[in-house]
């Protein structure tokens, strides 16, 4: 990727931006890190910031994230503002547990029989089987006419957007989809709000596109789950942290109309990481056969956290399971992955990519 695209953040722009802002020790290495969207499965990002933020041997410089990786992302961020580390983690423990209190009222949980099978899932429950057929018929603009989401109320009670706005701590890039254009747009940490954030999070068939400045958004999953460019462009750690929480691949071809709805949506939701991941690869490529300007382009060192086997038994329908005992579970998944990778990616971090990029995405 080339190094300056003309589109440099403003703080990039004012000088120093969030690594100098921090001053990382020699003992700690920097990295941004890309938060994929998931819903629920979100718990599973929270687990991985957990640990790294706990281990401490890891500067944050910035996070893009989509739909529930932006959440995470920013309420981490606006933890870090308020505690530093342990603040971060008390925001992020406190924003899921508000989550799952919330849920408690809502007939989208699991039943009994769904507890019994262990799988997490709700394909057998009434309701659950109710709610997806009906959004299949009727629009949020009939179900919903006044757009009540509980989520936007835990936002505005944990999150201080005017303080988020003005801090340096840790660059937020936030991906949303544009109705109308169809067009990637990517929130800067100063134009973060909670508009934004449901922008970002809004799943078309669940709610109304949320309008920004008089243009209308969808998820940012269609167009950039998360979106990559503005961590190679606008941070200055080369280090490329991707915390993945839809799985890539699936060893069976899916026969029943659940299971083949729920492979769509993980394709169409890796789909714009796959570009990007192999418009970085090739540039790495290029730049280390001499092809390309080192001084201009950028060799970016790749990194993946990830739990593929078990995240791949989760349907689509777990991802509306806020209950806690699940969302602790996953939690718990992301701790272990995040333990993993520090382990086995430590002297790769600042020196190379710790997977084979090619051999993941191409």
């Amino acid at each position: 990727m080339p190094k300056d695209n003309g589109a440099k953040s403003k703080r990039s722009k004012a000088g120093g931006g969030a690594a100098a802002a921090r001053s990382p020790t020699a003992a700690t290495k920097v990295i941004n890190l890309a938060l994929q969207g998931g819903g629920a499965h979100g718990a599973f990002t929270w687990g991985v910031l957990d640990k790294l933020l706990e281990d401490g041997r890891v500067s944050i410089e910035g996070m893009s994230g989509t739909s529930a990786g932006a959440i995470n992302a920013a309420v981490a961020a606006d933890g870090f503002i308020k505690g530093g580390r342990d603040g971060a983690r008390e925001a992020l423990d406190r924003f899921w547990r508000m989550l799952s209190q919330a849920s408690s009222f809502s007939p989208l949980r699991p039943t009994l029989f769904d507890q019994l099978r262990q799988d997490w899932n709700m394909d057998q429950s009434p309701n659950y089987i109710f709610f997806d057929l009906v959004t299949r018929l009727l629009s949020p603009y009939e179900l919903n006419p006044f757009n009540l989401n509980p989520l936007r109320d835990i936002l505005e009670a944990t999150v201080d957007f005017e303080a988020l706005r003005h801090s340096d701590q840790i660059q937020l890039f936030t991906t949303a989809t544009n109705v109308r254009s169809g067009k990637v747009r990517v929130f800067d940490t100063d134009e973060i709000s909670v508009d934004v954030l449901m922008a970002s999070a809004c799943l078309p068939l669940l709610f109304k596109a949320v309008e920004i400045d008089g243009e209308a958004y969808w998820d940012g999953g269609y167009m950039g789950n998360p979106a990559l460019f503005p961590l190679v462009y606008n941070c200055s750690s080369r280090d490329l942290v991707i915390v993945q929480v839809n799985p890539l691949s699936r060893l069976e071809v899916p026969t029943s109309a659940r299971d083949i709805l729920n492979r769509i949506n993980e394709i169409s939701f890796n789909s714009t990481l796959m570009r990007e991941m192999r418009a970085l690869a090739t540039v790495s490529k290029f730049l280390r056969d001499g092809a390309l300007d080192e001084q201009r382009y950028k060799d970016v060192h790749v990194h993946l956290i990830e739990a593929e086997t078990e995240m791949r038994s989760l349907g689509t329908s777990s991802k509306m399971n806020a209950d806690f005992d699940f969302l602790y579970y996953l939690r718990e998944l992301g701790r272990a992955a995040a333990t993993i990778w520090l382990d086995d990616a430590w002297d790769a971090i600042g020196a190379r990519s710790s997977i084979d990029v090619f051999e993941k995405f191409l």
